[in-house]
């Protein structure tokens, strides 16, 4: 006997369903492929992927260059344990020597890939749930050297847009930043802040992207937040806490965590290097800025907070020499 679904009621079953489950679904029948591939249940399963942290995912790669090893995989964050980790298979149209993860959104994660066969590098918009990719136009600055990468939707356009920002804002005027809207297909320079000398970067992994804006730390005669609006690509500033140690030897990061702006510094003081951590609770309010925790001494270079579990637990990247 044959059971019939009506659409709404069969779309809702999916669109909680894991993405690996949707793709092997997607051979049942004609009429599921479509339902499956149909822009508007992209976004509701999207939407309930987001909110369900079960379906929390974090990406990391393993590289060895002495033992000519590099791998890259993904694992749960349902909890404050490394569980399910998965190794991730590249596109089939790439053979990477090595590979920089720059930044995620939505699920999808831009890379840089250092081929095999020469010494260029190509930068990949992939999808690691389902295998399809996408190269991305060159940018007309190299990303060598410093420079930062984040993504984020745009609603007003219906459309991503990535913004790559250079270290060195008005003292290095032969770089500039772009931004690639993904339906244009190409990159385009875009203005500078106006009072940023620098912008710190190399203790960031992505700009961090929230309320719509895209941020860094920019350096005029202080340090203070720089934002660009993603919609109408408007600059704006937000004050760093007084908390934080502003020395030329202060290494401070901008990051994201539960949908809130999160900073940290990292100083080198008398042999010490006590690492802090604020997390703004009122965006754009500097009064908001509440302490969330600070290690003393705990010799790591470079640490950013990549996520906060339920029980407080914040997971962080960092290196270890």
């Amino acid at each position: 006997m044959e059971v019939y679904f009506e659409e709404d009621i069969l779309t809702n079953i999916l669109s909680r369903l894991p993405v690996r489950s949707l793709l092997r679904f997607k051979c049942v029948a004609k009429f599921w492929k479509t339902l499956v591939d149909d822009p508007y249940f992209r976004m509701k399963h999207l939407n309930h992927t987001k909110n369900d942290k079960n379906f929390q995912k974090f990406l990391f790669y393993q590289l060895s260059p002495m033992k000519d090893v590099f791998s890259i995989h993904s694992c749960s964050l349902s909890s404050a344990q490394v569980e399910d980790v998965r190794k991730l298979y590249f596109p089939s149209n790439v053979e990477p020597r090595c590979c920089q993860v720059y930044c995620c959104c939505d699920g999808l994660a831009i890379i840089r890939v250092d081929e095999c066969n020469d010494e260029s590098h190509i930068l990949l918009l992939w999808n690691p749930s389902t295998g399809e990719s996408i190269v991305l136009p060159t940018p007309e600055f190299s990303v060598e050297g410093y420079c930062c990468l984040g993504m984020s939707f745009d609603s007003n356009s219906d459309d991503y847009k990535i913004l790559k920002i250079p270290q060195y804002g008005n003292e290095g005027r032969n770089v500039y930043g772009e931004i690639l809207a993904l339906k244009s297909g190409s990159w385009r320079k875009i203005d500078e802040h106006p009072g940023v000398i620098f912008n710190m970067l190399y203790v960031m992994h992505s700009l961090a992207c929230i309320h719509g804006a895209f941020h860094c730390v920019g350096f005029s005669r202080n340090y203070f937040v720089v934002s660009l609006n993603i919609s109408d690509e408007e600059y704006g500033e937000i004050p760093l806490t007084d908390g934080i140690c502003l020395r030329d030897s202060t290494d401070i990061g901008i990051s994201e965590l539960e949908g809130m702006l999160c900073s940290n510094s990292n100083a080198y003081l008398h042999g010490n290097h006590p690492f802090k951590l604020w997390v703004m609770k009122d965006y754009g309010l500097k009064e908001s800025w509440i302490a969330l925790f600070s290690i003393a001494n705990p010799y790591i270079s470079m640490p950013m907070p990549k996520y906060r579990f339920a029980d407080g637990t914040v997971l962080f990247w960092y290196i270890n020499f």
